[in-house]
């Protein structure tokens, strides 16, 4: 438990004397996180309490300016500068002008972190003060309490979706999302997939049928069976050749699917730094759903296709906000930046008062799709949801928390509570394996989104 050279600098320049604590120890202060800015007006850093959310939206408002996340290279550069592996709220590392949220004011012990290789520090009020020496203090936080993104019932989300559109647009609320949203109607294509699926006789020819309707899904169905991920023997000829002898009926169907209304709506042009790319995170959330609802029981087993759909779809409410708020959705990806550590519908439901995943389930019911992939998107947030389908939302929670642990960042992350392995009827020891092996195939998985996004 080594403090930084750096650290102990400043911290001897301050006369504080305070010695580092193991980081694997309860925290006994508030914890405090830094965040590095710039706009063409120059640069600025902000500190707060992590537990909060930080308006960034609201600060560019307040000082009539246009801050964003720094490059990660800057970032990237602090730190080696520093000897260290996450940046501590200490002004004077980085020499910059300096607010800092008054709710840290409020807080009688602070807490910095990381300060060296498995360090902390806990300072007083007037030792952090000492510290942030210039520091001015405005308020630009929300606490997490204040703000609430939990699943209600449909009628709220119903209520808060309407609410939020007529909010941000001139639009009058109509009876129909689609309409007042004047999203694409349902892909022909996802249609007759939706229709096929239904269909108890459903048989491959009709299946390879649809598929060879659309050019470029035609195409893409072909690369997908030829790619290293599945490693086909021999070459790929034909739609049905790839249906028939490498992917099987079910993935096609819902790769088809996925694809379409992937489609339906626009790739948005502004995107979140540090997040993976849309297809990225469908392929992995898919593949990690799959996985999952294979390794499950057989009696309590979910259908596999569609947790495959489900975790293929489970970040389209990102294409709804993006087209349904297109000036908002800017300022939104400026917030995710700057509160990584924070689950996104938090930020969404504090800047937007409607978060993606009510926008998606709303899109998806109107559209007619399964049940069961309605509930994996709209709760997949809530590991501890109960009601019909609630295994759907719960895999998709658990394989996003098990790729954030081998570093491949879908969103914030949360301890595994031991009781989900066993309500799943799932060994945590195997079904670490079985991730350990998945995330060992990324550049196949990375490669099958590149074809996802190509089309």
């Amino acid at each position: 438990m080594e403090m930084s050279g750096a650290v102990r600098q400043l911290l001897n320049k301050a006369a504080i004397t305070t010695e580092p604590e193991a980081l694997a120890a309860p925290a006994s202060g508030t914890r405090l996180r830094m965040v590095l800015l710039a706009d063409n007006k120059g640069q600025l850093q902000v500190i707060c309490r992590r537990e909060d959310l930080f308006d960034l939206v609201g600060l560019n408002k307040h000082l009539g300016r246009k801050l964003r996340l720094v490059a990660r290279s800057d970032y990237a550069r602090f730190l080696r500068q520093a000897g260290l592996h996450g940046l501590p709220a200490i002004p004077a590392l980085t020499g910059w002008p300096t607010l800092v949220d008054h709710h840290v004011s409020q807080a009688e012990t602070l807490v910095i972190e990381p300060v060296g290789d498995d360090a902390r520090i806990t300072l007083s009020q007037a030792e952090f003060r000492t510290l942030a020496g210039a520091a001015e203090e405005k308020t630009f936080c929300a606490p997490l309490a204040g703000i609430d993104a939990t699943p209600r019932s449909p009628e709220r989300d119903q209520q808060q979706v309407f609410s939020a559109i007529q909010r941000f647009t001139d639009l009058r609320i109509r009876q129909r999302l689609e309409d007042t949203l004047e999203l694409p109607p349902l892909p022909e294509t996802a249609q007759r997939i939706i229709h096929l699926r239904v269909n108890p006789n459903a048989n491959m020819g009709e299946l390879v049928d649809i598929v060879e309707s659309d050019p470029s899904l035609a195409a893409q169905v072909v690369s997908w069976a030829s790619s290293s991920f599945y490693a086909a023997a021999g070459q790929v000829s034909s739609v049905h050749d790839a249906v028939a002898r490498i992917l099987g009926f079910d993935l096609v169907m819902n790769l088809a699917m996925g694809l379409s209304l992937g489609r339906a709506l626009k790739q948005p042009d502004e995107h979140p730094q540090g997040f993976l790319g849309y297809w990225q995170q469908a392929i992995w959330q898919a593949q990690a759903a799959g996985v999952l609802a294979s390794m499950m029981p057989r009696g309590r087993r979910p259908i596999f296709g569609l947790a495959y759909l489900s975790g293929l779809l489970h970040n389209f409410g990102y294409l709804v906000l993006a087209h349904v708020f297109p000036p908002h959705f800017r300022l939104a990806c400026r917030n995710w930046e700057v509160n990584s550590h924070i689950d996104t519908s938090v930020v969404e439901q504090h800047l937007l008062g409607v978060t993606r995943e009510q926008l998606a389930a709303e899109l998806m019911t109107n559209w007619g799709m399964p049940e069961e992939v309605v509930v994996a998107l709209r709760y997949q947030k809530t590991p501890d949801y109960q009601g019909p389908q609630d295994t759907y939302p719960r895999l998709l929670w658990l394989g996003r928390q098990l790729l954030n642990e081998r570093g491949l960042k879908l969103g914030a992350r949360a301890p595994i509570p031991e009781a989900l392995y066993s309500d799943l009827g799932l060994d945590p020891d195997e079904t670490a394996r079985a991730f350990d092996e998945l995330v060992a195939s990324k550049d196949a998985v990375v490669a099958m989104a590149g074809m996802m996004g190509s089309g």
